[in-house]
């Protein structure tokens, strides 16, 4: 747990002030308690004075200010010891997760390169990127990141797009095609012409998504807040009412201490705390309160396909030969001298003995590779390579990625590969339509590829070819529409739309730092399967809110009614207040617990949701 000095300093005085009310209590020291007022209760009372003041905002703070005031008044400097610590635990609780969701765009920043290699009169200089203008001829380097948006003029390589599409298999480019600065150049040099100068790159576009896109509606105002002004306004109301009409100021003073805002307060703070300790144990972590309570009312969830429904990783789903054993051999054999991550796939896949030497190895950039085993000439790659050498092979129309195999220039045969779904995405869409959730496919795939896989998950609502900033125009599209929308996903091109979405979930393993940091909450153990839970424990979390804040205000008004009535004495008034907090302390503790079962489902189910989405289920 990485502490600032202000977080070190605040634990530093509550622990000190925990100590001193305990021991006031066992010693039946008042001054002891003293500490606590003064370490926890002044700081409460500065922020109360500031906001009324400076915003005139009445909030809750308020209401403790008076309760504590009262209680030394009436000489229960105990009780105002003990207000003032838990409150001022329950605030650095809150400030504490909501600092934890700042962006740390800098992150975005260090992947854009800072230098690059440009060609003027045949002459290679290396050079700001800042400076790199529209025409310019850049080369790019194995490995290095591609400077600029620009067109290939001379060279073949294969581009990890991941960083900007998400796409999970590098894509072959030659001349004319065109790539995209922060994406990573695999194999081989090439020289580009730039077509964007550096600020209006790519990668430059994408941070500035991240920096000036925020959730609209995100800001819930807790819900003891609302009801803070109108019950100063009574309090204050009977207090006075109460003297005018009897003249008994303890009858006022006893308003003022049955009216401690403790339950009330304690309400929120503390079902949700239970709530984010109950998804720590599945590997879920909430980085603020806000974020769950927004999550109740999500209606749709849009998913990223690549490293969220899927692995993420290509492997080999298919393996077509009359000698399957033998092709196995020879292919993993020659892949394992190379590089790409089709070749790694084929190695991990392959079970059999050593893999044989490998002399005059080449690799044709974007096509293969080839090199002699035992005498023999093996060629493996796409269709153009082997085209290229007068083998003839069927290309199948599939969303796979296929490795042809030739021997002695005669076929014989392929392997497919794809980037595999998760085992229990099923499973997990299922569970989200039973609890009325919408779900929803944006991916930057191609639409056959998207559809293949939409269709098997059972996902209706699907989108392909999806940029950043077409993922976050549907997002707003949406919220405009008046619907609250959740997105998950992993790499940094999601990361724009997880904060824009009204809840970011990124996958927290295999997730880029930059998704993470931009999403309110991650799955650190990549378990979409957890999500019917998430949900299911965000819409109880509310219910158990708006149950113990109505418990809390019936007791407050209850004891307000006897204390008018002169039947409570402060003593027993805050004995009440106590009681009244010690239960919905406990009730919401309930939620620590808490496991999603038939009930939620059904409850959704009954409940339904809004016509938008019961028309978009059906």
């Amino acid at each position: 747990m990485n502490l600032t000095q202000n977080e070190k300093k605040d634990i530093l005085l509550i622990v000190i002030s925990i100590i001193s009310v305990i021991s006031s209590f066992i010693l039946s020291f008042d001054y002891l308690a003293w500490i606590a007022v003064l370490l926890c209760g002044i700081p409460i009372f500065k922020e109360c004075v500031e906001g009324m003041i400076a915003e005139f905002d009445i909030k809750a703070d308020l209401l403790v200010t008076i309760a504590i005031v009262a209680s030394i008044i009436i000489g229960e400097v105990f009780a105002a010891g003990e207000i003032a610590t838990i409150m001022a635990i329950g605030g650095f609780l809150e400030e504490y997760t909501v600092s934890k969701t700042r962006e740390k765009i800098e992150k975005l920043v260090k992947m854009t390169p800072q230098v690059t290699t440009i060609i003027k009169n045949g002459i290679e200089k290396r050079i700001p990127v800042e400076k790199v203008e529209i025409g310019d001829i850049l080369k790019v380097l194995p490995g290095e990141s591609i400077p600029t948006d620009g067109v290939i003029v001379n060279g073949k390589t294969s581009i990890d797009q991941a960083t900007l599409t998400g796409e999970s298999l590098p894509v072959d480019k030659s001349v004319g095609d065109e790539v995209y600065s922060g994406t990573i150049n695999l194999y081989g040099s090439f020289t580009m012409k730039s077509t964007k100068s550096s600020k209006d790159s790519s990668i430059q576009k994408l941070i500035r998504l991240v920096e000036s896109s925020s959730p609209e509606n995100a800001n819930i105002v807790r819900q003891a807040d609302k009801w803070a002004t109108m019950i100063v306004v009574i309090a204050f109301t009977a207090a006075v009412l109460t003297y005018l009409f009897t003249f008994e100021i303890i009858r006022s003073v006893t308003i003022l201490v049955v009216f401690c805002p403790c339950a009330l307060v304690l309400a929120t703070p503390t079902a949700i705390m239970a709530s984010i300790g109950n998804l720590a144990r599945y590997g879920i972590l909430v980085k603020d309160g806000e974020s769950l309570e927004e999550l109740a009312y999500v209606s749709e969830l849009v998913f990223d396909k690549t490293g969220t429904l899927t692995y993420g990783i290509p492997k080999v789903v298919n393996v077509v030969s009359k000698n399957p054993e033998e092709m196995m051999y020879l292919l993993a054999s020659l892949e394992s001298r190379s590089e790409h991550p089709l070749a790694k796939a084929i190695v991990s896949y392959y079970k059999g003995n050593e893999l044989a030497e490998i002399d005059e190895f080449e690799m044709h950039l974007g096509m293969g590779v080839s090199g002699n085993i035992s005498g023999s000439k093996i060629i493996a790659g796409n269709k153009k390579l082997l085209n290229s050498q007068n083998i003839e092979v069927v290309e199948e129309k599939t969303n796979k990625t296929e490795i042809f195999v030739a021997k002695d220039s005669e076929y014989i045969g392929k392997v497919q590969l794809a980037d595999t779904l998760r085992e229990n995405s099923k499973e997990t869409i299922r569970n989200l339509k039973r609890l009325r959730v919408k779900t929803t496919l944006l991916t930057g795939d191609n639409e056959k590829t998207a559809e293949l896989i939409a269709n098997e998950i059972k996902i209706r609502n699907v989108i392909s070819n999806c940029l950043p900033e077409d993922k976050m125009e549907y997002i707003k599209n949406e919220q405009l529409l008046g619907h609250k929308v959740a997105m998950i996903g992993d790499g940094i091109n999601d990361a724009p739309s997880l904060k824009k979405a009204n809840v970011g979930i990124a996958m927290g393993d295999i997730g880029s730092d930059v998704s993470v940091e931009a999403a309110n909450i991650a799955l650190i153990n990549d378990n979409i399967g957890d999500l019917p839970h998430l949900i299911g424990i965000a819409r109880k979390t509310v219910r158990t809110i708006n149950i113990a804040i109505t418990f809390a205000l019936i007791v407050n008004i209850l004891a307000m009614g006897l204390a008018i009535l002169g039947i409570l004495n402060p003593i027993e008034g805050a004995l009440i207040h106590n009681i009244g907090s010690v239960i919905v302390i406990v009730y919401s503790a309930t939620l620590t617990n808490y496991k999603i079962s038939k009930k939620d489902y059904t409850r959704a189910k009954k409940l339904g949701i809004t016509k938008t989405i019961n028309k978009a289920m059906t």
